[in-house]
């Protein structure tokens, strides 16, 4: 039984399918909210990031929510390995006390211990992120409208119940409430359209850095919102995975079916070096094959299906069969808190042991770009 599924859209087939899949053709990696899922990723980044993406040059865009955020950051960071393996390590690792007489950690517990290990993580290194000779970093943050301009213990669960009533009509409506802010490195452009949601894009700086990325890590009620962030409008910040939850994006990449082109604007290997990031293959790695728009239609599950926009993608997923043999026979996600409690070495245990069986990802990818057989290529 195979670990990894590989899934294309139809352009980034037809691409593979005549010129393999080189480190140069790959112009945007995406990199999904989902907490601890994201952590059944880690050798694909580090291979990817460590071994495969540094035998290219062009420029790459790097686009994440959440978790995504948090690793497309690290991916930016001199010896990516190194920092890759001390992400894992510490996202496994941390722990949330619950204090004597209360029934559960307060949200702001929580902000104020993972702002501290943001900076202990990043500190002194931001310079490294924003300046990387290769990497655009673009971090995505959903920015309060109306009841959600700033946080409040009762209009902000108004607001939030009036977001999801508006998302399950449109998912455009959801953007008066929710405006999707993107903090982006070194003035670079968007690697997407903007066309389907509301969108405002500020400059991402060694001043907005931190709150921007604690701000895209924010679950409502989980984490406190971050308010007034500098370069940006004021108002609250929550997880870019609200509007953005696994960044179902009309990306820049290869033109998509809507948008025929003949065979010479599809490069080959030896001219496929784009000069401008948003170009090319959308290389996709990811814990599901779903790639769902926004957090509000997790239950939509029309809104699950692929459309044009994931035309020039290559997405990586782990098979949901090998995923039972994980332990739990599951991915690690949040309720893993709840199921573990104070017992922090099983729960470390349980996710240690996913993440090591994870390198089976990273082993077959690899295998699989030496001989790429597009019999294990699926339709996304």
């Amino acid at each position: 039984m195979r670990a990894l599924n590989i899934y294309a859209g139809p352009r980034a087939r037809a691409h593979v399918q005549a010129h393999g899949l080189q480190p140069a053709h790959v112009g945007v990696i995406p990199a999904a909210a989902g907490g601890p899922k994201g952590l059944i990723l880690g050798p694909l980044d580090r291979f990817i990031f460590g071994q495969w993406l540094p035998q290219s040059s062009q420029r790459v865009a790097l686009v994440g929510a959440s978790i995504g955020a948090w690793r497309m950051a690290t991916a930016c960071l001199n010896q990516p390995v190194a920092a890759f393996e001390r992400l894992e390590h510490d996202y496994i690792h941390q722990h949330y006390e619950l204090p004597e007489g209360q029934k559960r950690v307060s949200a702001q517990q929580v902000s104020d211990e993972f702002g501290h290990n943001l900076h202990a993580f990043y500190g002194g290194r931001i310079a490294e992120v924003l300046s990387h000779p290769r990497y655009q970093l673009h971090i995505m943050t959903s920015h309060g409208q109306r009841l959600l301009r700033r946080e409040h213990p009762w209009l902000t669960p108004l607001g939030y119940a009036a977001a999801f009533l508006s998302n399950a009509v449109q998912r455009r409506a959801l953007g008066g409430w929710l405006e999707r802010v993107v903090f982006s490195a070194q003035g670079a452009a968007l690697p997407f359209d903007t066309g389907d949601y509301q969108t405002l894009q500020c400059a991402l700086t060694e001043g907005n850095f931190m709150d921007a990325l604690q701000a895209s890590c924010s679950i409502p009620f989980v984490l406190k919102a971050v308010h007034d962030i500098a370069g940006a409008p004021p108002g609250a910040y929550w997880d870019g995975g609200i509007t953005d939850y696994h960044l179902h994006l009309r990306y820049a990449g290869l033109p998509t079916a809507a948008q025929p082109a003949d065979s010479a604007t599809v490069a080959d290997d030896t001219s496929a070096n784009t000069s401008a990031a948003g170009a090319g293959i959308v290389l996709y790695p990811h814990f599901q094959k779903a790639v769902v728009p926004g957090w509000l239609d997790k239950g939509l599950k029309s809104r699950h299906r692929a459309t044009l926009a994931l035309d020039s993608m290559v997405l990586l997923a782990p098979n949901p069969a090998w995923l039972q043999t994980l332990p739990n026979g599951k991915l690690p996600d949040r309720t893993d808190f709840a199921r573990y409690g104070n017992d922090l070495a099983s729960r470390v245990a349980a996710w240690t042991g996913a993440t090591s069986a994870a390198q089976r990802l990273a082993d077959e990818f690899a295998a699989w770009l030496e001989r790429p057989d597009m019999g294990q290529v699926l339709p996304i």
